[in-house]
């Protein structure tokens, strides 16, 4: 695509240079990553998720969101060691979200547990 009909070009709201990639294979490395995303544009970095619940995930993120827009597209349904990549734009208000609620929670589990009424020992 030339540089004028990129200009040109309206994008979704949500599209933007940040992936976030689920469905990971656990053994795939960051090189992979690296050989798999690159095919559709210079890459600025790629996190991998190495603990055990952020095992499967990764960000990549692109220097041009084209080239992130591109990845998505193509990307998004890929199959990786017999599994189907699952490539969405990155939103930081829906990640915040998630982060907020997991605080009110245990924030409400703390409150139950210090509030909760204790049953009385019955005398017999």
């Amino acid at each position: 695509m030339s540089v004028r009909a990129k200009a040109q070009e309206r994008l979704a709201p949500e599209v933007n240079r940040i992936l976030f990639v689920r469905n990971l294979p656990f053994k795939f490395t960051s090189e992979e990553m690296y050989k798999l995303f690159g095919q559709y544009g210079a890459i600025r970095q790629i996190r991998v998720g190495s603990s055990p619940d952020t095992k499967g995930t990764a960000f990549v993120i692109y220097e041009d969101i084209y080239d992130a827009k591109n990845a998505c597209e193509h990307l998004s349904g890929f199959n990786v060691s017999n599994r189907y990549l699952v490539v969405l734009y990155y939103s930081q208000a829906k990640m915040t979200k998630k982060l907020d609620q997991k605080k009110q929670q245990a924030e409400l589990e703390r409150i139950r547990a210090t509030y909760q009424k204790k049953p009385e020992a019955s005398s017999s």
